[in-house]
This record gives structure tokens, sequence and C-alpha cells, in this order.
């Protein structure tokens, strides 16, 4: 949502006002999840996206109107029924919770969003936690509190205990840029966001595994970092999109690349000995994720030396090998699949099982079907 939130700046420094709309909690089928963003200009235009269909008109109309009437911001639910969904070529059974927020001023938000937009492009990262609901008669719906990653913190949601809860989980969300929402007892609620660098792909290894799985990685809007002690493997006309390219031993490369906790690690290189002092170097670093590619047997003799060498079993337990999703993969871009469905797997917290549905849902419409002829 970066586009989002600069031209959000761009048009508050212009003199412009601006609605944003947020997706802060949803339940069942629906288009977009939480986080998902929609700036609506005050000319009625607008960037970014909650879904389309006739979710995203009715939100669109609703913020138009909360500019021409001045008024404040507002939290609003949209149940997808059947008729919606089939209307829109939308997913049904799902409700859609929104926050809408007009920002008439440069103000507090500007200072805020530039910080924001810094952890995008590699700072450190933050995050923002919002009041989106209060109880009737509250006044603190839209309140702010910024952590920044040195532990300071901007702003309040209205008291003590709210801030320290939002801070709580502000502190788990930073690093990886994800979200969550949360509510208390008297009906309060809060979406707290992080705000980091994109995810990044590190491949360890630019062969043909390596490549494909690059190609796939940019494609899907990751930033892609390539290692490689071969500079034929590792160059600009191979990796054109590649923000960081190292020539260097596989030993040393964390040195040269700057690892974050939202990275995720592929170690692919040409041999054992390769793999061993590629997966060592990368057990060391801040990374989400690291995968090794190789045979459960290749896995375990790497393993063993590595256990020999006094790394600890609980931090190999963590490394997803062999990697990817068993999906029958054979060639290399295939391979890339596999790689990346696990990643998303555990970027996401999917589950990583089939989504077809049990026989007893067809069972079920093809009674319904039927009955709806006897009629």
């Amino acid at each position: 949502m970066k586009e989002v939130i600069q031209e959000a700046v761009t048009l508050l420094n212009e003199g412009q006002q601006v609605v944003l709309a947020t997706v802060v909690r949803t339940k069942g089928s629906t288009p977009q999840k939480p986080g998902a963003k929609l700036l609506v200009r005050s000319d009625g235009t607008g960037v970014g996206t909650l879904g389309g269909g006739c979710v995203e008109g009715d939100i669109w109309f609703a913020a138009k109107e909360m500019l021409r009437r001045n008024g404040g911001p507002e939290f609003k639910d949209y149940y997808l029924n059947e008729d919606i969904a089939a209307r829109d070529g939308l997913v049904c059974g799902g409700t859609m919770y929104f926050f809408l927020e007009p920002i008439r001023e440069p103000g507090d938000f500007v200072p805020i969003a530039s910080q924001l937009l810094d952890a995008y492009n590699g700072g450190d990262p933050v995050a923002l936690a919002t009041v989106v609901k209060v109880p009737e008669g509250a006044t603190n719906i839209g309140a702010k509190l910024l952590l920044r990653y040195d532990g300071t913190v901007a702003g309040s949601l209205g008291n003590a205990a709210l801030d320290e809860r939002a801070i709580d989980i502000a502190r788990r969300l930073a690093d990886v840029g994800s979200n969550e929402h949360f509510a208390t007892d008297d009906g309060t609620e809060v979406f707290v966001e992080g705000f980091t660098t994109p995810p990044t792909m590190v491949l360890v290894g630019g062969g043909h595994v390596g490549k494909a799985t690059a190609d796939l990685a940019n494609t899907l809007g990751y930033r892609v970092f390539v290692v490689d002690d071969r500079e034929e493997f590792a160059n600009a006309t191979r990796f054109p999109y590649a923000e960081h390219l190292a020539v260097t031993s596989y030993d040393k490369w964390p040195d040269l690349l700057p690892i974050n906790v939202n990275s995720f690690i592929v170690v692919l290189t040409r041999g054992h000995r390769y793999d061993d002092m590629a997966l060592d170097a990368a057990l060391h670093t801040r990374a989400r994720y690291v995968g090794l590619m190789g045979s459960k047997r290749k896995t375990l003799m790497i393993y063993q030396r590595l256990l020999q060498q006094g790394r600890s079993i609980e931090r190999l337990k963590q490394v997803h090998a062999p990697i990817g999703l068993d999906i029958g993969a054979i060639n290399p871009e295939e391979l890339a699949v596999s790689i990346m469905a696990e990643i998303i797997m555990v970027r996401r917290g999917g589950k990583g099982g089939q989504m077809q549905m049990a026989e007893w849902y067809l069972d079920r419409v093809a009674g319904k079907a039927r009955r709806a002829l006897e009629v």
C-alpha cells in the first residue's frame, strides 16, 4: 500500500482533502483481506482497491459523501450475501469491516506517513495502531499511536491500558509488516499495522532453479537478492531486476546484504560443501525463513556436519528442508512454484493443503437443486 500512502502525502501537501479507507477486519470469504486500502481524492478518483464490485463502490460513495458533508471518521461493515456475490463475481458468505478516515490537512498525518514510507523504503520498521471503532459517547475514534524501531512512541489511543496492549502487538508486527485487530470489553476496536520493506527473496545460488525462483519471486513482488561465487551466475544480465548481486564465497555472503526479519533465504548451491557453508551463514541472520533444496539424505548429512560444528538442533529444526511443497515438481520452473508456494504459505499463515471442497458440499447443493425442480 506504499502508493496509497505516498499519494495521500502528496495530495495533502498540495492542500487537497482525501479519505483513506482501510479493511480492518474480515470474516469468511472476502475479496480483500485486512490492510487493503483505497484512497479517495476530492475529485472522486482513487488509488488502491478494496476488492472491486459494489463493496468498493459503496465505500467509494461513502467517502465522497464524507468529504462533501465534512463528516468525521466512520466504521462500516459490509456483508457479502449470495446476491451480491453473483452480481459482482465475488465470493459469498463473508463480512468486511472498514475504517473510513477523512484527512483534510497535513497536520499529524504527514509526519506519521513519512515514517511509514521510510520503513517501506528500507528504513527501520515501524507499527501504527489506530482506534477504528468506539462505544457510544467516546471521542477517540481515529486516535493513533506510532511505535518506532527504537522503542519510542508517538501519540496515544486515549488511555494507558489501550496504549500498552497496542504496543505489545505492534512489537510483533513491525518487523514482518503484518497486521492485527483487537477489541476491548467496552467495544473499542483497534487496528495495528506493521510497516517494513517488501518481502525480500535471497537466492544463495544462481543456477537453473535459482534463476526460475528469482523470476517468479520478482513477478510476485518480492525484492530479489542473488548470491553466487561465480560472476557468470550472479550478474545484471542474468538477473536484471535484482536489487543486490553478490559474487562472494558462500560463508561470507550475509556481510554484503541487508538481511532483515522480512527476508526469505533459499539455499540451492551446486554442491554439498557449498550448501554447508551457505546454510551455516544463513542460520546467523534474522531472516524469518530459511530453506534448503535437496533430498532428505543430503539434508541429514548437512545437518550432521553442522551439529558437529556446534550448531543447535533447535535452530536446524527451523529450516525448511527439503524445501517446497509436495506438488510433484520436476523441472526448474515447477520447482520454483513449489518453493514460492511454501514461502507464501509461511508468510501468509496458510496450511498448504488442497482447497477442494468435500463431496458433502456438492451433495447438499444437488439436493437443493432436486427439491427446486420438484416444486
